[in-house]
């Protein structure tokens, strides 16, 4: 059982400019008080069968998290240009948003985004040298999560209490009822 499932992911600014920052807001309920903080990182994955291209783009550590349901906003560098071999540049990398407790990662959040030139004739006939200031990303509302069991060192607390606290917060959707392939979250 996890004591923290993520509830949304909020893009506030998709689509937008290759190099423009990610900016978006993390919306995940708690049912137990948690003793350390909980870590937030977010990757750029440009080529995927080569882990050393991978790039964090930023990290934060959120807490204390108090049992109920929290947010917290989440900005983020755009991907290093010089860290991404040029046949990657355009078309479907990955961004991942993953959160762990105490070094163990219990959730990853999964986006593709598809990078293209901001007119049809770069799309059509792009430059030999890759024009990144003309590059928009489009981060795709299809996401895939994936749970991992930790240990977590606390005890969730009654049912009773923990569903209160969640009934007096906005209803989102669950991150759980997400399959993936059906997913209609925001972006």
């Amino acid at each position: 059982m996890s004591i923290v499932t993520i509830r949304n992911v909020e893009f506030f600014n998709n689509p937008a400019r290759f190099l423009d920052r990610y900016h978006f807001r993390v919306t995940f309920e708690c049912i137990a008080p948690l003793k350390d903080d909980l870590e937030w990182k977010l990757i750029y994955v440009s080529s995927p069968g080569n882990e050393e291209l991978d790039q964090e783009l930023d990290d934060c550590l959120v807490g204390p998290v108090p049992v109920g349901v929290n947010s917290f906003e989440f900005e983020g560098l755009a991907p290093d240009p010089a860290k991404i071999p040029t046949e990657d540049v355009l078309g479907v990398a990955a961004l991942i948003l993953t959160g762990s407790y105490r070094d163990q990662e219990f959730v990853r959040v999964g986006y593709y985004q598809n990078t293209e030139y901001d007119n049809e004739d770069m799309k059509t006939t792009p430059p030999e040298k890759i024009k990144f200031d003309r590059l928009v990303r489009d981060i795709s509302t299809k996401l895939r999560v994936t749970r991992f069991q930790i240990k977590w060192d606390v005890v969730p607390q009654s049912q009773g209490h923990a569903a209160a606290g969640a009934a007096a917060s906005a209803a989102v959707p669950s991150a759980n009822d997400l399959d993936g392939d059906d997913a209609n979250h925001s972006t």
